[in-house]
């Protein structure tokens, strides 16, 4: 299925007052996000290595939603999760899958970049408190893996795979 955004209220104020602060990378994805260009279309216009990242950036923000789906308007579609929605947390934490988000984000780490190019966001990565504490180092983990050369063309994958279990 591919996801078409378009532009909020929030999002069309921003390209004329540029009040939001955002980089000139993120303003240039807004600015081409129309209501018609799906996902695909986009990422084969912007050449973006993290464009579905940036998307969710800008969706998390209110700047863009949702407006359809595989050509159907969204009303005619079923709900679509955000582009980087986190699952819903079970009520009682499953340790299982903490420690394998833990595990997979320091190993991606240490395999992609390096443990000397990661050291301060491993030790943060294992110091961090449950599903929440990695949580608030996804961004981080995954700006270090879209940087390093290797890491850059596996990093959709391994967002995916990680999302499954943080």
């Amino acid at each position: 299925m591919d996801v078409v955004f378009a532009k909020t209220p929030q999002g069309q104020a921003e390209i004329t007052s540029k009040a939001g602060g955002l980089t000139p990378r993120v303003r240039r994805v807004l600015i081409f996000v129309d209501g018609k260009r799906s996902v695909d279309e986009l990422r084969g216009m912007l050449q973006a290595d993290d464009l579905q990242h940036t998307l969710g950036l800008l969706e998390e923000a209110g700047y863009i939603e949702v407006a359809s789906a595989a050509g159907a308007p969204l009303a005619a579609t079923l709900p679509l999760p955000s582009i980087t929605a986190f699952r819903e947390l079970p009520a009682k934490p499953d340790p299982m899958h903490q420690q394998q988000a833990r595990n997979f984000m320091m190993n991606t780490l240490n395999a992609f970049v390096g443990s000397l190019g990661a050291s301060s966001l491993l030790d943060r990565i294992e110091a961090a408190d449950g599903h929440h504490g990695l949580r608030a180092l996804y961004d981080e983990w995954y700006h270090s893996i879209v940087m390093s050369r290797e890491g850059k063309r596996e990093a959709e994958t391994l967002r995916g795979k990680l999302l499954l279990v943080i």
